[in-house]
């Protein structure tokens, strides 16, 4: 024993001392983990209680039964019971009352019902996850012993709202290396109807290397207009240049980019060009097409990209005109990457790297089937995303080669903020 408590503090060594004491004085037997939260429930109830009582003391001027140093017309007025919930489980504390009703608690909120912020941690960490409120409020009774209500949590996961608003408009980076722009979308309730609504993603790589989703966005539906208004507000918040933007085949996007960024590069991605083409293609002849295809977008150079778009033409033009109109249509979209290295290539031909971060917020929401407003959804969508990116931390393991690229290629875009 001397060994253990030779480095404790006197207060450790105090408190050892009283639980040992409390323990044998109440015969009280510890078997389990349920044994030892009764015993912290009780010891946070004495410990609060006697808190409160020092804040009205506090607040009167006198302790109780001081009356000789009594300066003031008010005076205790009994106790009022309070159910509070925490990890322990819940447990009632007495709040002390003045007769006037001047003294406001300063340790338990007036509207408080979780001792610390620890239990309200608990369920946005779990909403975060893709849990639903009642989902949460059982697992707290069975982990816990608490009983709370889905109003509760509703209004514990409310107080992130401030947050989300923060967070949509905080400063960005002056010049991103890449941003990818993308939708994903969820049925929500408007005015008695279940509508379609899109969730507009920026996420951008900055000089650095580093990936941020850059904001969320929730509209009616996926539109040129909107991506405008939400450029213009990258803009707002200190995005000055993007050069490259990485963009799905939208009507119009690359129109609404150069309107806010006319010096940026629009790269639309090959994957969903793919997926596109081969929409209605017989599946007998699916992986001939798809192997025509490869020889186009995965071409060593333009030229050779061109030259085997034209073998596709003189091959498939007769049964599928569409794909290779569609291709000859936005080639100069499709093709922005040839004129870059392999590092580059890989990293801006196609929209990965946000669909992989929204194939993460599908699985987070996916027992969601209707969100009761846009707020609830953006309250999930963040909370999600703050639980994704906090492991973000590293940077692309060839950034180092991708930016003394970008160097020789945006040289003097990129002298003006100092790389």
């Amino acid at each position: 024993m001397a060994r253990r408590t030779r480095n404790e503090s006197a207060q450790k060594q105090a408190i050892r001392k009283m639980m040992k004491s409390y323990l044998n004085d109440n015969e009280i037997s510890i078997k389990d983990g349920g044994d030892v939260n009764g015993v912290m429930r009780d010891m946070m109830s004495v410990l609060l209680e006697g808190v409160l009582d020092e804040e009205l003391d506090e607040e009167l001027g006198y302790s109780k039964y001081d009356y000789k140093n009594k300066e003031t017309d008010n005076s205790r007025n009994g106790h009022s019971e309070k159910t509070m919930h925490t990890s322990y489980g819940d447990m009632n504390v007495a709040i002390p009352r003045d007769r006037k009703g001047d003294y406001e608690p300063q340790l338990i909120k007036k509207y408080q019902n979780t001792v610390t912020q620890d239990m309200e941690e608990k369920i946005i960490s779990m909403y975060a996850k893709g849990m639903t409120t009642s989902d949460i409020e059982s697992h707290l009774r069975e982990l816990y012993g608490i009983e709370i209500s889905d109003s509760t949590i509703s209004r514990v996961t409310e107080k992130v709202m401030p947050l989300v608003k923060e967070w949509q408009n905080r400063p960005l980076e002056q010049i991103y290396a890449v941003v990818f722009l993308d939708a994903i979308h969820y049925h929500v309730r408007s005015e008695g109807h279940v509508v379609k609504k899109a969730v507009y993603i920026a996420l951008g790589i900055d000089m650095e290397g580093h990936r941020d989703v850059l904001g969320m966005y929730v509209g009616e539906n996926e539109s040129a207009k909107f991506w405008l208004t939400i450029l213009n507000s990258l803009k707002n918040r200190g995005v000055e240049d993007i050069l490259i933007a990485c963009v799905d085949g939208l009507s119009g996007f690359p129109q609404a980019i150069e309107a806010a960024y006319p010096e940026t590069e629009v790269q639309q991605c090959i994957v969903h060009q793919i997926r596109n083409s081969t929409r209605y293609t017989s599946y007998k002849d699916l992986k001939k097409l798809m192997a025509d295809l490869k020889c186009v977008y995965a071409a060593q150079s333009e030229e050779l990209a061109l030259e085997a778009l034209e073998s596709f033409k003189a091959k498939w033009n007769d049964k599928y005109p569409k794909i290779y109109k569609s291709w000859h249509d936005h080639w100069p979209l499709l093709s922005t990457y040839f004129k870059y290295p392999e590092p580059v290539r890989r990293l801006i031909y196609t929209t990965n790297s946000i669909e992989a971060f929204n194939r993460q917020l599908r699985k987070v929401t996916k027992n969601k089937g209707v969100f009761p407003s846009d707020e609830s959804l953006l309250k999930m969508l963040y909370l999600a995303t703050m639980d994704i990116t906090k492991k973000w931390t590293g940077r692309r393991q060839d950034w180092g080669v991708i930016h003394s690229q970008l160097e020789i290629y945006f040289e003097d875009r990129l002298e003006k903020y100092g790389y």
